[in-house]
Protein backbone atom coordinates (compact mmCIF):
# COMPACT_ATOMS: atom_id res chain seq x y z
CA UNK A 1 0.00 0.00 0.00
CA UNK A 2 1.34 3.47 -0.93
CA UNK A 3 2.40 5.78 2.43
CA UNK A 4 2.27 9.10 2.25
CA UNK A 5 2.02 12.00 5.08
CA UNK A 6 -0.50 14.79 5.93
CA UNK A 7 0.62 17.31 3.57
CA UNK A 8 0.30 18.74 -0.02
CA UNK A 9 1.30 17.80 -3.39
CA UNK A 10 -0.27 17.08 -6.58
CA UNK A 11 -3.00 14.72 -7.83
CA UNK A 12 -1.83 13.53 -11.89
CA UNK A 13 -4.31 12.09 -13.79
CA UNK A 14 -3.98 9.82 -16.58
CA UNK A 15 -6.73 10.18 -18.85
CA UNK A 16 -7.01 9.80 -22.47
CA UNK A 17 -5.71 12.86 -23.40
CA UNK A 18 -2.46 14.76 -21.93
CA UNK A 19 -2.53 13.95 -17.80
CA UNK A 20 -4.35 16.66 -15.98
CA UNK A 21 -2.56 18.00 -12.75
CA UNK A 22 -4.73 19.37 -9.72
CA UNK A 23 -3.43 20.65 -6.52
CA UNK A 24 -3.96 18.20 -3.71
CA UNK A 25 -3.95 18.29 0.30
CA UNK A 26 -3.31 14.74 1.79
CA UNK A 27 -5.04 13.40 5.41
CA UNK A 28 -3.20 10.18 6.18
CA UNK A 29 -3.35 10.61 10.20
CA UNK A 30 -6.41 9.65 11.34
CA UNK A 31 -6.78 13.18 13.03
CA UNK A 32 -6.64 14.43 9.12
CA UNK A 33 -9.08 11.64 7.83
CA UNK A 34 -11.38 12.68 10.84
CA UNK A 35 -11.53 16.35 9.87
CA UNK A 36 -11.51 16.41 5.96
CA UNK A 37 -13.97 19.07 4.39
CA UNK A 38 -15.59 19.29 7.41
CA UNK A 39 -16.66 23.37 7.92
CA UNK A 40 -15.19 24.48 5.22
CA UNK A 41 -17.55 26.12 2.24
CA UNK A 42 -15.07 25.30 -1.18
CA UNK A 43 -11.51 23.40 -1.50
CA UNK A 44 -9.04 24.24 -4.68
CA UNK A 45 -8.37 20.90 -6.32
CA UNK A 46 -8.54 17.85 -3.94
CA UNK A 47 -8.60 15.90 -0.89
CA UNK A 48 -6.41 12.62 -0.88
CA UNK A 49 -7.73 10.48 2.47
CA UNK A 50 -5.64 7.27 2.75
CA UNK A 51 -6.27 4.84 4.03
CA UNK A 52 -10.18 4.97 3.44
CA UNK A 53 -12.50 2.69 2.10
CA UNK A 54 -15.85 4.93 2.92
CA UNK A 55 -16.77 8.28 3.85
CA UNK A 56 -19.14 10.32 4.67
CA UNK A 57 -20.91 14.24 4.60
CA UNK A 58 -22.56 14.57 7.21
CA UNK A 59 -22.08 18.63 8.63
CA UNK A 60 -20.47 19.48 5.56
CA UNK A 61 -21.04 22.84 4.17
CA UNK A 62 -21.24 21.32 0.00
CA UNK A 63 -21.89 18.79 -2.04
CA UNK A 64 -18.68 17.07 -3.08
CA UNK A 65 -17.41 14.43 -5.94
CA UNK A 66 -16.18 11.14 -4.31
CA UNK A 67 -13.51 8.62 -5.85
CA UNK A 68 -12.61 5.55 -4.17
CA UNK A 69 -9.12 4.13 -5.56
CA UNK A 70 -7.91 0.86 -5.26
CA UNK A 71 -4.35 0.10 -3.66
CA UNK A 72 -2.55 0.61 -7.37
CA UNK A 73 -4.68 4.13 -7.77
CA UNK A 74 -7.07 2.83 -10.04
CA UNK A 75 -10.51 4.72 -10.06
CA UNK A 76 -12.67 1.96 -8.84
CA UNK A 77 -16.22 4.51 -8.48
CA UNK A 78 -17.04 8.08 -8.61
CA UNK A 79 -20.11 9.11 -6.76
CA UNK A 80 -21.09 12.84 -6.04
CA UNK A 81 -22.80 13.52 -2.96
CA UNK A 82 -24.59 15.59 -0.67
CA UNK A 83 -24.41 17.12 2.71
CA UNK A 84 -25.44 14.55 5.32
CA UNK A 85 -25.12 11.34 3.35
CA UNK A 86 -23.20 7.80 4.16
CA UNK A 87 -21.25 6.36 1.69
CA UNK A 88 -21.23 3.18 1.02
CA UNK A 89 -17.88 1.18 1.70
CA UNK A 90 -15.95 -0.12 -1.46
CA UNK A 91 -14.48 -3.42 -1.48
CA UNK A 92 -11.48 -2.91 -3.10
CA UNK A 93 -10.94 0.80 -1.78
CA UNK A 94 -7.52 1.57 -0.41
CA UNK A 95 -7.77 5.20 -0.73
CA UNK A 96 -10.81 7.89 -0.96
CA UNK A 97 -10.63 11.31 -3.26
CA UNK A 98 -12.95 14.34 -2.67
CA UNK A 99 -13.29 17.26 -4.30
CA UNK A 100 -16.30 19.77 -5.01
CA UNK A 101 -18.95 18.93 -6.99
CA UNK A 102 -18.41 18.82 -10.58
CA UNK A 103 -14.96 19.16 -10.67
CA UNK A 104 -13.82 15.33 -11.32
CA UNK A 105 -15.66 15.55 -14.54
CA UNK A 106 -13.91 18.33 -15.62
CA UNK A 107 -10.50 16.44 -14.60
CA UNK A 108 -11.83 13.27 -16.70
CA UNK A 109 -11.85 11.32 -13.92
CA UNK A 110 -13.83 8.32 -13.99
CA UNK A 111 -13.66 4.49 -13.31
CA UNK A 112 -10.61 2.80 -14.81
CA UNK A 113 -8.89 6.24 -14.62
CA UNK A 114 -5.42 5.88 -13.26
CA UNK A 115 -4.13 8.50 -11.00
CA UNK A 116 -0.83 9.00 -9.11
CA UNK A 117 0.08 11.72 -6.22
CA UNK A 118 3.63 13.67 -6.27
CA UNK A 119 3.82 14.73 -2.56
CA UNK A 120 5.60 17.84 -1.73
Amino acid sequence: MKRWRDGRGRLVIHGGGDPVTVPLEIATSYRARTKGLLGRDSLDGALLLSPAGSIHTFRMRMPIDVAYLDRRLTVIAVRTMRPGLLGRPRLRSRHVLEAEAGAMAGWGLEAGTRVSVEAE
